[in-house]
């Protein structure tokens, strides 16, 4: 036996169902950002030994002076301002077509497992990446009282 089904053009519109698309509407904003030119990120390798923690973070085309360190306690954020500028000039008469920029800051920050001696850290950066030597503060040792 075979089920017949009425056909009504109106039922989809009388039926409200506001996450019947949800899936799909998710997959056309990533095509579409797919194609946009990305900010630069970030990245970062962090090591330690018995005495400091080091950290080398890559931040291409920025100045020396455009990056910002702080350290509270354990925390360690490094902020940088990237300028981006591209153009095609000019060739054998032609016109320049396509100028892009990109201004932004980049901003990275991260917990370690022991604070950090402010006073003793260092920063160096040269051909794009920021290297940091931050010293383990050293805490205070436990001192037992006798009891009198």
């Amino acid at each position: 036996m075979t089920n017949v089904t009425r056909y009504e053009p109106f039922a989809e519109l009388a039926r409200f169902d506001p996450f019947r698309d949800f899936e799909t509407m998710f997959g056309y904003p990533r095509t579409f950002w797919r194609n946009l030119p990305q900010e630069p990120e970030m990245k970062m390798d962090v090591s330690e030994d018995d005495k400091m923690f080091r950290v080398k973070a890559e931040i291409p085309g920025v100045k020396k002076e455009d990056i910002k360190i702080s350290i509270d306690g354990n925390q360690v954020s490094i902020s940088a301002e990237v300028k981006k500028e591209t153009e095609e000039k000019e060739k054998n008469g032609e016109k320049v077509i396509r100028s892009e920029r990109y201004y932004g800051n980049q901003y990275r920050s991260f917990t370690l497992q022991q604070d950090i001696d402010e006073a003793a850290s260092e920063a160096k950066y040269a051909d794009g990446v920021l290297e940091l030597m931050l010293p383990k503060k050293t805490t205070a040792r436990v001192r037992e009282i006798a009891v009198k």
